[in-house]
C-alpha cells in the first residue's frame, strides 16, 4: 500500500465505502477528501459510508468533509453512514451534536446492512 495514501475508496453494489487511512482527519486531508466525495456523488453514487476506524483525531475541517458527504447523499435521496468512530472522534461528534444529524453505526457490516434497509424502504 502507498504510505502517502490518505484514504481508500471501494465501490460496492449499492454504495461506496471511503475508508480514511490516516490517523488524523484534518486540514491536510479534508480538502482532498471533500473533492473526492463530490466526484463520487457526481458519478451517480447516492449511498456512502465513511469508515473512520483508523482515524484517531478529527478537527473542524474533517467534520466539514463528513457533513459534505451527508449533504451529497441527502441531496440525491441516498443514505450516508459514518462508522468506526474512535473515542476522541466520537466525543467531538457528540459535543458538536452531529450525532443527532448523522447515521452512525459501530461497524462497516452494520452500515452496509443499514444502507440495504434504507434502499428497500424507498422502493
Amino acid at each position: 500500500m502507498d504510505e502517502n495514501k490518505k484514504y481508500d475508496i471501494q465501490k460496492k453494489d449499492n454504495h461506496t465505502v471511503i475508508k480514511v487511512l490516516a490517523e488524523k482527519l484534518d486540514t491536510n486531508i479534508a480538502p482532498a477528501l471533500k473533492s473526492e466525495l463530490v466526484l463520487i456523488a457526481g458519478n451517480g453514487e447516492k449511498n456512502m459510508v465513511i469508515d473512520l476506524s483508523a482515524c484517531r483525531y478529527c478537527d473542524s475541517s474533517g467534520l466539514s468533509a463528513i457533513l459534505v458527504a451527508n449533504r451529497l447523499c441527502k441531496n440525491s435521496k441516498g443514505t450516508f453512514v459514518l462508522t468506526g468512530l474512535q473515542t476522541a472522534v466520537e466525543r467531538l461528534i457528540t459535543i458538536s451534536q452531529l450525532d443527532t444529524v448523522l447515521n452512525i453505526k459501530d461497524t462497516l457490516e452494520e452500515s452496509e446492512k443499514y444502507i440495504e434497509q434504507e434502499a428497500t424502504k424507498g422502493n
